[in-house]
C-alpha cells in the first residue's frame, strides 16, 4: 500500500535499537561541520554551514532535533521540549513533516519553507533532481533542509544508517553541485554528520517527504 508524507514516523524501540550506538541519553552539543555558510550566496559547487549539533533525549525526539539542528545553522537556538509540543510530539513520534515546516517558518520570521513529497517506494529521477536543487537553494540561502526518511541507506563511507520505524535528518550542505550532500543526524553522536549521495537520500525520503526552501 502506497504511504504519503502524513504517515507516522516514530522511531520505535527496535529502530532505535537498530542504530550503531542506540540513542543518546542526554543532549551533546558539539560541532557536526567544519564550515561556516560563505558570506556571498553565489552559486557553488560546494558549501556546508556550520551546524551546532545537539542529539536527540530520547527514542521519540527526532522530529524536534532535527528541525533545532537545522535552525542552529542561523544561530538559533530554540529549546526541543518546547519545539516537540508545538509539533504535537509524543512517545509515537512526529507525524508528518508538515508538523516540522510550520515551526521553521515561525522561527525564521518567513514562509520561506515549504513541504515536498516524494509519494512512491522509489524516487523518481526528476524527484531527485528537484531534491537536489532544493538542497542547493536552501543551503545557498543559509538555511537547513529537514527530511523525514525511513528504512536502510548507505552513506558515502560505506556505513549503513538504519530507522525501520521512521524518523528526521536535516541536511546542512552538499559536494559536487549536490550530488552529494552532508547529513546532521540526531540519533547518535557517534554519527553525528555523513554524507549520502543524493540518490541514496531521495530513496531513503521516498514515501514521505521533506521540508526545504520554496
Amino acid at each position: 500500500m502506497r504511504t504519503t508524507l502524513l504517515r507516522k514516523t516514530a522511531l520505535t524501540f527496535a529502530a532505535a535499537a537498530a542504530t550503531a550506538g542506540g540513542i543518546a541519553g542526554p543532549a551533546v552539543a558539539a560541532h557536526a561541520a567544519p564550515a561556516g555558510v560563505q558570506a556571498d550566496r553565489k552559486p557553488s559547487d560546494e558549501r556546508q554551514l556550520d551546524v551546532r549539533y545537539e542529539a536527540q533525549p530520547n527514542f521519540y525526539f527526532c522530529g524536534p532535533a532535527a528541525a533545532r539542528n537545522a535552525l542552529s545553522v542561523q544561530g538559533k537556538n530554540i529549546d526541543v521540549y518546547d519545539m516537540a509540543e508545538r509539533m504535537g510530539t509524543t512517545e509515537a513520534g512526529t507525524d508528518s513533516i508538515n508538523d516540522i515546516t510550520p515551526v521553521l517558518n515561525k522561527e525564521t520570521g518567513k514562509d520561506v519553507y515549504k513541504s515536498v513529497e516524494i509519494r512512491d517506494a522509489k524516487a523518481a529521477e526528476k524527484q531527485t533532481d528537484k531534491l537536489r536543487e532544493d538542497i542547493k537553494r536552501t543551503v545557498d540561502d543559509g538555511r537547513a533542509v529537514v527530511a523525514n526518511i525511513a528504512g536502510t541507506a548507505t552513506d558515502t563511507d560505506g556505513v549503513a544508517h538504519s530507522f525501520e520505524g521512521g524518523h528526521y535528518v536535516s541536511v546542512t550542505g552538499y559536494d559536487d553541485e549536490g550530488k552529494t550532500v552532508t547529513i546532521a543526524d540526531s540519533a547518535n553522536p557517534a554519527q553525528a554528520s555523513y554524507q549520502m549521495d543524493i540518490k541514496t537520500l531521495a530513496n531513503w525520503i521516498a514515501t514521505r517527504g521533506y521540508s526545504a526552501a520554496s
